[in-house]
């Protein structure tokens, strides 16, 4: 088996030393290693992570392959540190039985970049209607524990109740796209000053917050878990942050998209700002990202959304929504969190790597940097400094909101159960 010696890195941004992998797993952490052989990563400067986890991102494949693909999404995700993703359901044909997510989930091992652990769709068809096989998509090879719409809310109370009910057998989580359709109907952007200056429809804060004030009011009720996908408004914050003061289990998730812009952006029609939940107004983004650091807001998810060319460039209305986001989220993350304090590099462990992977039970993903633990980490240089280029992404796709844009910090290795996937900055 190969053995790798990571010299010098600072584990979690605090002490300094070095790890060795033997095979697939962590031998060794302390100083003045040694291991004849091994390869030998000088790391001085570099913070050592273990490997990013997304909870959320969407891989298109089966069905919109010329958007991305389960390949091409997975080295993505390895570009940004990523050794663990989770693919949301809104596929063609949508994840809602076994067969289809075992298929996501053979793709995955097949890719070699990172693991890949599908997401069921809560109800057949993403239709919210019926609900769709939990049971036998939990029992499938590929083990989903998590439950999504997502692109669409469960916006019928009785079929969310079930779906918290039925999850809560094997430990399953259901995670909401909290958004009241009758409240976003020809909604294009935040409804707000800039908005209506604009003339293009409002998506109303409390679209978002009266879904997520239901739902954990049902997971209270049924004693259930309920995940909040891509909260973006300050008043769902407090609304989350009231329901753990009961003890209500919920978590929830922040997109580094909200965490940066505004909706200010949107004055340049440039479509590659759309995106659901929009963009929101610089109250909102800095409540969210206090909530973060005070961990009212649990994890980092990307809601990597990638679409071909076609989709994007085009007249505001005729857009679709969502950006790409697994190779720029971690520069991201740094520059709103650890660059203005809110955050330590632990801190961003935490919420990237250790949470997600708890909340999704993501098995020998989010362990701590020591010996005997599965051997998935990322090396990043803080003090890099790079001018965004989608050309240089690994994703099939190019919508990012960052191009042009001067972001810090480089992922340089990505390592998966002992083997690199990403090496001085560029997949292995």
């Amino acid at each position: 088996m190969s053995k790798i010696l990571i010299r010098g890195a600072q584990v979690l941004g605090g002490e300094v030393q070095d790890v060795l992998i033997d095979g697939e797993t962590i031998a060794e952490v302390g100083t003045g290693l040694s291991a004849e052989g091994a390869t030998v990563i000088e790391a001085q400067g570099q913070v050592l992570l273990p490997g990013l986890v997304d909870l959320h991102t969407h891989l298109r494949e089966p069905g919109r392959e010329d958007s991305e693909t389960v390949l091409t999404g997975t080295r993505a995700a390895a570009s940004g540190g990523y050794t663990a993703v989770f693919a949301m359901a809104n596929t063609h044909p949508v994840a809602d039985t076994a067969g289809v997510v075992e298929q996501v989930w053979r793709l995955g091992k097949e890719s070699g970049y990172c693991d890949v652990q599908p997401i069921g769709a809560v109800t057949v068809g993403l239709e919210g209607k019926k609900l769709a096989e939990l049971g036998a998509m939990h029992d499938s090879a590929a083990g989903v524990t998590v439950f999504s719409d997502d692109g669409k809310c469960v916006d019928d109370a009785v079929i969310m109740r079930r779906a918290l009910e039925y999850v809560k057998a094997f430990g399953g989580v259901v995670a909401q796209h909290a958004q009241e359709p009758r409240l976003t109907e020809g909604a294009q952007m935040n409804e707000g000053i800039v908005s209506a200056e604009l003339g293009l429809g409002g998506w109303p804060a409390v679209a978002e917050e009266s879904i997520i004030a239901r739902d954990v009011l049902l997971a209270e009720h049924v004693g259930s878990r309920v995940h909040i996908c891509h909260l973006s408004t300050a008043g769902s914050v407090e609304i989350v942050r009231w329901a753990k003061s009961r003890g209500i289990d919920v978590t929830a998730e922040v997109t580094p998209h909200h965490l940066l812009l505004t909706d200010e952006l949107v004055r340049s029609y440039n479509p590659v700002y759309k995106v659901n939940p929009p963009l929101r107004t610089e109250k909102d983004v800095l409540a969210l990202r206090e909530a973060l650091a005070d961990g009212t807001i649990d994890i980092v998810a990307t809601d990597h959304a990638p679409h071909p060319h076609e989709d994007k460039d085009c007249e505001w209305a005729a857009a679709a929504m969502g950006m790409v986001g697994l190779e720029t989220a971690l520069s991201v993350v740094q520059q709103t969190m650890v660059e203005t304090g809110l955050l330590d590099w632990a801190g961003v462990a935490d919420r990237m790597s250790f949470a997600p992977a708890r909340i999704g039970r993501a098995t020998g993903h989010g362990r701590p940097v020591s010996a005997g633990e599965p051997a998935n980490l990322t090396l990043v240089d803080p003090a890099y400094r790079g001018v965004v280029d989608p050309a240089d992404f690994a994703s099939r796709s190019r919508n990012t909101p960052y191009e042009g844009r001067e972001l810090p910090g480089r992922v340089t290795h990505t390592i998966l159960r002992g083997r690199a996937t990403v090496v001085d900055g560029k997949l292995a």
